[in-house]
């Protein structure tokens, strides 16, 4: 398939680059993949429009705030006045960290800009000297390999001094409210660098709604990387080498998966990361159509028009990029003509766009 059939018209300011007051407050647009008719409607409707038997699989994954900015030691004399964090340091030229992934508890993969100026040996120290990176490593686009040493602790130190890692639509840089907003409301754990943006529309409250309708919840872990955001660039579909993430699907999440199968419930994934997750480990564990086997797993699998779904029968997603991976993947789910006119219909209607937007519920 050509990369050009998966492309549309968003004009810049439907991107969405504040959360709403309110996180259920957006819309939702709702589509018939069977018929491709479509229907204007909210996020509070949710627990209303589901049947009521329906698995809900979320993504717990805790988003970093994996952002940091430092500074570089060059080995030069001592100016008169400057601090030394060793003898015959100083710290000079500001450096921005992006962690990508774990390698070890004190060793990141990351992205450091300008990278060019970096190189193995050097180190790279945050805030008042509680946090230093030593770079271990170099690859290409900038990427290092950075083993860590914190005051009080890794992940402590970076719950302080870190930022939230907008994505790269966002023109803005991260405020306060972040912190809160770019996390769903069920996020327990994982190295999250990029939010499973389909949960941030949750509240507590919707959540009970959706139990009282009878719905069941089961979760699974993906930490999502970078690689989210990384553009296609070949011209035929297919060719694509896509990113790999880790999961983690539990013994009980594999169980819940197994009875609704067993029941014929419908699986509603929250977000296209828990359909590669599902749809990934369905792949790799069984013959058996639909059957998954609970374990940690490298999501590898690349969805577009013509792949099959052994799991999903509904999803709940963002509005994804042009020409992305993840509008490939919401196509072969909906057929790639009906999502196109419905992202045009979004678009002439002035839905939101990508991870502060709205969403749509595609079943």
């Amino acid at each position: 398939m050509k990369l050009s059939d998966f492309d549309y018209d968003l004009p810049p300011e439907r991107i969405a680059q504040w959360p709403l007051d309110e996180r259920d407050a957006s819309r939702m647009l709702l589509l018939d993949r069977a018929t491709g008719k479509w229907d204007d409607r909210q996020f509070r409707e949710l627990p209303e429009l589901l049947r009521g038997d329906e698995l809900i699989v979320l993504n717990n994954a805790r988003v970093l705030p994996a952002r940091l900015f430092g500074r570089r030691a060059g080995i030069h004399a001592e100016p008169p006045g400057a601090h030394s964090p060793a003898k015959g340091e100083f710290l000079q030229s500001p450096i921005e960290v992006l962690l990508v992934r774990p390698l070890a508890p004190d060793t990141w993969e990351a992205l450091v800009r300008p990278g060019r100026k970096v190189g193995v040996d050097e180190r790279i120290f945050f805030g008042e000297n509680e946090l230093t990176a030593h770079v271990e490593g170099r690859g290409g686009f900038g990427l290092r390999v950075l083993r860590f040493e914190a005051r009080d602790g890794f992940h402590e130190t970076l719950a302080r001094l870190g930022h939230i890692p907008l994505p790269p639509y966002i023109k803005r840089a991260d405020a306060p409210l972040d912190r809160e907003r770019y996390q769903t409301v069920f996020a327990r754990q994982g190295c999250a660098v990029a939010a499973p943006t389909a949960g941030l529309h949750f509240t507590p409250e919707i959540l009970e709604k959706l139990r009282q309708r009878g719905a069941q919840f089961a979760e699974i872990t993906l930490d999502v990387g970078l690689g989210t955001f990384e553009p296609i660039h070949t011209e035929r579909l297919e060719d694509h080498p896509i990113h790999s993430e880790a999961y983690e699907i539990t013994a009980s999440t594999a169980e819940a998966l197994a009875r609704a199968r067993k029941e014929k419930k419908p699986v509603l994934a929250v977000g296209t990361t828990v359909v590669r997750a599902l749809e990934d480990a369905a792949e790799k564990t069984s013959e058996q159509a639909g059957a998954i086997a609970p374990g940690r797993y490298e999501a590898s699998i690349f969805l577009y028009p013509g792949k099959p779904f052994r799991v999903v029968n509904q999803l709940l997603t963002n509005f994804h990029l042009p020409k992305s991976s993840l509008l490939a993947l919401v196509a072969a789910f909906a057929g790639r003509e009906n999502i196109l006119r419905a992202y045009r219909h979004a678009v002439e209607s002035g839905y939101r766009f990508y991870s502060y937007g709205d969403c749509m519920l595609i079943r």
